[in-house]
């Protein structure tokens, strides 16, 4: 029997944070036998370790500075009756809740907040449980594990087995494969949403419910709909897929001065037609020319080959001949220790580091993307070479799609990016926290990316959930429901023609939209609901409580 507590709703945003923190902790420690009182579990800004847990997984400084919004509280949960209980009182007290397993989160909304209603974070970092099953072929991996955590976890058992996910090894699984999740592996086997087998997720009525109990439609939504809108993933139960035993990588540079645009050309028309097994990244910076002060474009190419040198250098020799890549630049190594390698560490680093949790890059930075689908010319190419080099630190990683992700409909989960060449993501950091200091370099990459209007995928003009760009728009700053069609604007960005269905399971799945943020997947108004033929229904067996483990 739960305690009514008196809604919060109504406080101003200038009186004291004291009574939303109060009330919320007297409904946790009323619903979970003093849930409060249990060491690192509940902190507010006033306890001294808020401030560096807030801190202790955001890879976005931009999100964590001085004028970023902050939570009245951050809860810890150590167990999954925590969370059903934050829930239940959250959906009581009218506050937001922020879900948090640790992922890049490029714009913060697992952890800060531009909309106005006052919001509680839960960070499932304490929640990092990973059970690996050779016999079965998958593995049951709690949301708080990093994916580093998670491949670490399956190669202890299997030199030949590995997992379909993320490049950067801090990402928490729980936000990364409702994103999609893609890897080095992706056009071998698809992303790690491609690889999800089952679910565990906590829906806005408290219940814990699994692929069978969510029904068919919401476990497809949850695969690649983006984080924060249908529920929180406790664990997530992925496939295993076969990896040899010895692979092979390497890192080829080539600057302007050694014909990198001709090259890079080249590398747009092979890139997602190249053997399965291949999977070729560039990464492009700017450095100074050796021995001078004048600076440059590099272009590194950034390779997993699943398989040995020997039949990679044919590959290489009969479908991209023009990067002369030599056998000494090549280096053999198990696939974990790939992971290391695509990830940038040092080859001196152990594989150990991946149960680190942490990321090992911090920055303030501000990111976008982009889908091709036809070879940017090298007219086009030089005029990225001259905005490139009127900023700082820009960064593009160029990411090859085709093979097995050419071969999954654009229907199959949400995540809808299938038939093209490659995706482009944006970068430009920096160091200094000063405000003005983000505008210019926020200024300089919104202007890189109108000019690349003219090259990449147009109607919709296509972008990465899992890299979220509040500049596409976002839902209504004072927490009100927002309009089908304005988060249209976005929602096709991301999910093309999968952004209807994903409005549909919303409104059937959290009518209430209790699950929200600046971009969350909207509910459709409530006269539209009424309408014959609007949504289409689905089987949702509620308040059933399924256990996995």
């Amino acid at each position: 029997m739960l305690i009514v507590i008196p809604l919060l709703i109504s406080l101003s945003p200038f009186c004291s944070s004291n009574p939303i923190q109060d009330t919320f902790r007297q409904c946790l420690s009323t619903n979970t036998n003093s849930l409060t009182q249990l060491p690192n579990i509940f902190f507010t800004p006033n306890n001294t370790s808020f401030t560096p847990l807030l801190n202790s997984t955001a890879q976005n400084l931009r999100c964590i500075a001085s004028y970023a919004a902050k939570p009245e509280v951050i809860l810890t949960p150590l167990h999954e009756n925590h969370i059903q209980t934050a829930v239940i009182c959250a959906k009581k007290l009218g506050i937001q809740l922020r879900v948090r397993s640790g992922g890049h989160d490029y714009e913060g909304s697992s952890y800060t907040s531009v909309m106005d209603p006052p919001y509680v974070v839960l960070d499932l970092a304490k929640l990092r449980g990973i059970d690996v099953d050779i016999a079965d072929g998958s593995v049951w991996v709690e949301a708080g594990a990093t994916v580093g955590e998670l491949y670490y976890r399956v190669a202890e058992k299997s030199k030949v087995h590995g997992v379909p996910s993320g490049l950067c090894t801090s990402l928490g699984v729980g936000g990364h494969i409702v994103g999609g999740a893609y890897g080095s592996m992706m056009r071998k086997y698809g992303l790690g949403a491609d690889n999800a087998l089952d679910a565990k997720i906590i829906d806005a009525n408290g219940n814990i419910l699994d692929r069978k109990a969510m029904g068919e439609d919401v476990f497809w939504a949850l695969r690649g709909g983006g984080g924060g809108s249908f529920g929180i993933i406790l664990s997530w139960k992925l496939k295993l897929v076969p990896v040899p035993e010895t692979v092979t990588v390497f890192n080829v540079g080539r600057t302007l001065e050694q014909g990198a645009t001709k090259i890079l050309y080249k590398w747009q028309q092979v890139a997602d037609k190249l053997d399965d097994d291949l999977f070729i990244r560039v990464i492009i910076s700017t450095g100074n020319i050796p021995n001078t002060t004048q600076r440059t474009v590099s272009t590194t190419y950034n390779a997993l080959f699943l398989g040995d040198v020997g039949r990679l250098q044919g590959i290489m020799k009969e479908s991209f001949p023009e990067l002369g890549l030599k056998k000494e630049d090549c280096f053999q190594m198990s696939w974990l220790e790939s992971v290391l390698f695509i990830a940038g560490y040092p080859r001196t680093v152990p594989t150990s580091v991946l149960l680190a949790g942490k990321p090992a890059f911090l920055n303030y930075f501000k990111a976008k993307s982009d889908f091709v689908k036809d070879p940017i010319p090298e007219v086009g190419l030089e005029g990225i070479w001259e905005r490139f080099l009127q900023e700082d630190s820009p960064l593009m990683i160029w990411n090859p799609y085709g093979g097995m992700m050419g071969r999954i409909s654009e229907s199959s989960i949400p995540f809808p990016h299938r038939n093209v060449i490659f995706k482009i993501q944006y970068l430009s950091t920096w160091m200094n926290p000063e405000k003005e200091v983000m505008n210019k370099h926020v200024d300089w990459i919104r202007k890189l990316y109108n000019y690349m209007a003219q090259y990449v995928t147009m109607f919709p003009r296509q972008a990465y959930v899992n890299y979220r760009d509040f500049d596409l728009g976002m839902n209504d700053k004072n927490g009100d429901d927002t309009s089908f069609v304005k988060a249209s604007y976005w929602g096709t960005k991301y999910f093309k023609d999968n952004f209807n269905r994903l409005v549909k399971i919303k409104t059937e799945f959290d009518p209430d939209n209790f699950f929200k943020h600046e971009q969350s997947i909207p509910v459709l108004p409530l006269k539209s609901r009424k309408g014959q033929n609007v949504l289409k229904r689905f089987k949702h067996k509620k308040g059933k409580k399924v256990i996995h483990h």
